[in-house]
């Protein structure tokens, strides 16, 4: 991943060379490394095939019981993790995120929900990093159409850590990031039941409507420029 975001960010390097890399069960060890450089000119984005993780999205957040938190794009290694984070929430969380009885994600959709085109999509993880593990608290994402006009978001907290504003913070941190890109609306899907994040997107100043197509379900939407600045 470091190497990666070096040659992502660092338009002038032509090749890096790792040779030898020996690897064993207490980690990696470089022998020797070269990197060879050439002019470079225009926007380091041009010569990627997919745009690169957005390290410039993370940043140090503090919870209502004064823990300060990491706040980042969720990453493919993150995989295990969103699996743990899955499993360990409550059965009624889990229906209300997604709408079904699930007991955990599978391997191919964590991958999915972890190896994402951060041009049209965006999730946003909460760690403790001064936790001794890689735990994700909380989880935050927009999935936009392909005009960009409209992004639909989902996410969920840690059952365990209601009540901290995490939910609010992510909501908020992933309604800007879509602004940011020119996204023009923030929609999602909530059930009816679900009177929490009803009375937070209403806080936030989404609209509320219940589905046409589906009682139990009711559509919020936010056009973006109605966020406060100050988010």
């Amino acid at each position: 991943m470091k190497l990666a975001q070096i040659g992502a960010e660092i338009g002038e390097i032509a090749e890096i060379d790792i040779n030898p890399l020996l690897a064993g069960p207490d980690g990696v060890l470089v022998i020797a490394a070269s990197v060879r450089l050439a002019p470079f000119e225009g926007a380091v984005e041009t010569r990627l095939a997919i745009r690169p993780y957005p390290s410039e999205l993370e940043k140090h957040v503090a919870a209502r019981d004064g823990r300060e938190l990491l706040l980042r794009p969720i990453r493919p290694e993150d995989e295990p993790a969103l699996r743990t984070f899955v499993r360990e929430l409550t059965p009624e969380d889990r229906r209300l995120r997604f709408f079904s009885h699930v007991k955990e994600l599978d391997a191919r959709l964590a991958a999915r929900l972890t190896q994402i085109d951060y041009d049209r999509e965006m999730a946003l993880v909460l760690t403790d990093p001064s936790a001794n593990d890689t735990a994700i608290l909380g989880v935050m994402r927009i999935s936009a159409d392909p005009d960009g006009a409209h992004a639909e978001y989902a996410g969920a907290v840690r059952s365990d850590l209601k009540g901290l504003g995490l939910g609010r913070l992510l909501l908020q941190e992933i309604c800007e990031c879509a602004r940011r890109r020119g996204i023009g609306e923030v929609w999602g899907e909530v059930l009816a039941e679900n009177a929490p994040m009803l009375a937070l997107v209403r806080k936030l100043g989404f609209s509320v409507q219940v589905s046409e197509e589906d009682r139990s379900v009711v559509i919020v939407r936010l056009p973006l420029q109605q966020i406060p600045a100050e988010l």
